[in-house]
């Protein structure tokens, strides 16, 4: 979204609030009217539901220890339920449209990398543990800090960093594009479709979803991307309904046998705070927890700038309203992640696509959230919606979020060649972390080269140190002994 588009969003004198619900929110005063933060916070919705799907799979494909497994239905009961509360509490206590829910990523750690080593109480202890410091963090202020000493284009560089890698995370969920094995012997990593070309339903679904999107929203028509993806939803209702489809992924749009579902809350509270101490070397319970703490931490800060810069939140000062408040949040739902044993939960960056839709305010997460707890009991029904239905939102959305990069001054190479890092790394290595540590050392590292250190600001040394610890964790691992 242009510049022209956000301001044009934003009247010159904001209209006074039409009620008390519009004045708390501040919907009026931000350019935003009640529909456009419904249909947002649809968008969100349809576009993040597959941690519904994806995370029960993930986790309880895991076994730790101990040989034991995560029950499906508990793990969509409780991912659900987070989802639900945190981002209704993010909504109303941090005004922002930003949808949180598992981190994908960070559960994959805490299956894969955790678990094994200890029982999932004591693991689901470690997301806990890491919850709680992230929240110390925010009290003293350090975190809110850290985020207001990154320079502005480098705020910029994170943003369209995000786009390029949402817009990433689109083509590949969509199978649009796809790994290729490593016994193809390939000479690129990534291919078209599953095998160099597009086949399937399910990739013309995901295409015409793109045309429309893009379509409408060059037209400006209002609710683009959640008439996209109910459109295309519905199409895919009837193509699986007449066409003999092989595979939709993780999500087959078709009609369920029931709508309705009992919850499972039997993993609510199963949390072992200090238990993984007894389990394994204390080093490693350390450099587990600073991982989980790292990635969750940047992950986040990434995402409030990214979200906030394209709502146009931002002040005068590239500082996000609020931010406080919500950090301290976006931690209390690692908390509650950890105590309800849906691992470690986070702002998404699928909340762009309701920010796309217009969504400025944190009344959209009150729709957002209310589906999810709807899904508590409808899950049947709401989780109908194919990958390839709700992909191109964030294609379209990746789009807005490139626009940023005006704001990026190419020319002075001591800015330009850490925000470049940081727009290429993270679509490259599927991280939003990695992109940011990347530009944070080439951009402490340019500065010094050039005799201009005393200009970095003494967090962000800090910060670039503990990003050299996380790059070189593994011989970090070995010289403690912690592998």
């Amino acid at each position: 979204m242009s510049e022209q588009q956000k301001v044009a969003d934003r009247p010159a004198a904001a209209p006074p609030a039409a009620n008390s619900v519009d004045g708390f929110f501040k919907i009026s005063e931000r350019g935003s009217t009640f529909a456009r933060e419904i249909r947002g916070g649809f968008a969100t919705f349809f576009t993040m539901a597959y941690i519904l799907v994806l995370n029960p799979i993930i986790l309880g494909s895991a076994k730790d220890k101990f040989g034991h497994q995560l029950d499906s239905v508990q793990l969509v009961t409780a991912t659900a339920l987070v989802a639900a509360v945190m981002t209704v509490v993010m909504g109303v206590g941090g005004n922002l449209p930003l949808a949180l829910a598992t981190g994908l990523g960070l559960n994959a750690v805490v299956a894969f990398q955790i678990a094994p080593l200890m029982s999932w109480d004591d693991a689901m202890g470690l997301v806990v543990l890491e919850g709680l410091l992230i929240c110390a963090l925010v009290v003293t202020g350090l975190r809110e800090a850290i985020m207001h000493a990154i320079p502005g284009p480098l705020k910029a560089a994170i943003s369209v960093g995000i786009g390029l890698f949402i817009a990433f995370i689109g083509f590949v969920d969509a199978g649009f594009v796809s790994r290729i094995p490593d016994a193809a012997h390939s000479t690129v990593p990534v291919q078209l479709g599953g095998t160099g070309t597009l086949t399937g339903w399910p990739i013309v679904v995901f295409c015409l979803g793109v045309l429309l999107t893009i379509g409408l929203l060059a037209r400006k028509v209002k609710g683009a991307i959640l008439i996209s993806i109910v459109t295309m939803t519905l199409l895919a209702l009837v193509i699986n309904s007449v066409a003999d489809v092989k595979s939709w992924g993780l999500t087959t749009p078709s009609w369920p046998d029931k709508i309705a579902g009992t919850p499972d809350f039997g993993l609510i509270g199963h949390f072992s705070l200090f238990g993984a101490f007894g389990e394994t070397t204390v080093i490693t319970v350390v450099l587990l927890i600073f991982t989980l703490i790292l990635s969750d931490f940047f992950d986040t800060m990434g995402t409030v700038v990214g979200i906030s810069a394209e709502a146009g939140l931002l002040d005068e000062d590239g500082k996000v309203p609020g931010l406080g408040r919500v950090l301290l949040i976006d931690g209390a739902a690692a908390v509650a992640g950890g105590v309800s044993s849906a691992s470690s939960a986070t702002s998404y960056i699928e909340s762009a696509a309701g920010v796309g839709e217009g969504a400025r305010t944190g009344f959209a997460n009150l729709i957002t959230g209310g589906l999810f707890a709807c899904a508590l009991f409808l899950s049947p029904i709401l989780t109908i919606v194919p990958m390839q239905a709700a992909a191109p939102a964030l294609v379209a959305v990746g789009f807005l979020m490139m626009t940023q990069v005006k704001h990026i001054d190419w020319d002075k190479y001591e800015i330009a060649i850490p925000a470049f890092l940081t727009i290429a790394v993270m679509p490259f290595t599927y991280s939003i972390t990695n992109g940011i540590g990347a530009g944070f050392l080439a951009y402490v590292l340019i500065k010094t080269v050039l005799g201009k250190a005393k200009e970095i600001h003494w967090l962000l040394w800090g910060t670039s140190a503990l990003f050299l610890i996380y790059f070189a964790i593994d011989p970090v691992e070995q010289l403690f002994g912690a592998k």
